[in-house]
């Protein structure tokens, strides 16, 4: 089974935030993917981070150690399809990735985003929520 895995997700497991245990749980035994642009999702919120005083750098630094250590496959998707998906639904670009990332892949999408969860619910993409 293939699950696609936003930023939120991976983020509470790096970051050892509560609902890590039942991520871990749920994505046991599957193959994980997402756009290329969670990379950057990743560096971005580590960032802010860091510039909140949230985190300093050694920890940063360990959380994308961490992440490095996920496997979760670079699939590709095509922009001008996000795009439609974008303007159709009014959200961002990025999280227009996740659900057309879904769709191409026939996964279900994994978030702690609800409004990500309901957009892609509305299109056709089956999600999958944390208890807890």
């Amino acid at each position: 089974m293939e699950i696609v895995i936003d930023a939120s997700a991976v983020l509470a497991v790096i970051a050892n935030e509560p609902s890590k245990k039942s991520l871990i749980k749920l994505t046991k035994g599957a193959h994980l993917i997402a756009p290329a642009s969670l990379h950057w999702e990743i560096g971005n919120a580590l960032s802010a981070m860091l510039k909140r005083k949230r985190i300093n750098l050694y920890q940063a630094l360990r959380a994308v150690e961490i992440y490095n250590n996920i496997p979760i496959r670079n699939a590709d998707i095509e922009i001008d399809h996000a795009l439609r998906i974008a303007a159709e639904s009014n959200i961002y670009a990025y999280d227009a990735y996740m659900i057309r990332c879904a769709l191409r892949y026939n996964a279900q999408l994994l978030s702690l985003d609800k409004n990500l969860l309901e957009t892609a619910r509305k299109l056709g993409v089956e999600t999958i929520e944390v208890e807890g």
